[in-house]
């Protein structure tokens, strides 16, 4: 059974820097696209930065510039490095990926979500 566990929220004050890790197990092939996305309260769910499988990023409007996303395929674990932050960056992120893995009825592909990590910026 694949999993994605987030690690790496917490409470920051403004300017500060968090980095957000997401570890995916289980009998992994590959892990193709991966993204953070974040939900404020009373918000949607909004996409913060994605990365291919071969490494081509895209980010948000709101996160281009401070937000770095990147992945190491030896530990299957992606990154999302953020620098500079916001009160307004408030929110839970959570790790979204389309992962190649074995299971019981063989070798699927199938999209995953972790389980969220709380990031609050605040004085």
């Amino acid at each position: 059974q694949v999993q994605l566990v987030e690690s790496g929220g917490g409470l920051v004050q403004p300017g500060g820097s968090l980095r957000l890790s997401c570890a995916a197990s289980g009998n992994i092939f590959s892990i193709n696209v991966a993204d953070w996305y974040r939900q404020a309260p009373g918000k949607e769910r909004e996409l913060v930065a994605t990365i291919t499988s071969s490494g081509i990023t895209n980010y948000a409007d709101s996160a281009k510039g401070r937000f770095t996303i990147s992945r190491d395929n030896a530990k299957n674990t992606v990154y999302l490095q953020m620098n500079s932050l916001k009160p307004e960056d408030t929110a839970v992120y959570y790790c979204h990926a389309v992962v190649k893995a074995a299971q019981t009825l063989g070798v699927m592909t199938r999209t995953y979500w972790g389980q969220g990590t709380q990031v609050t910026v605040s004085s």
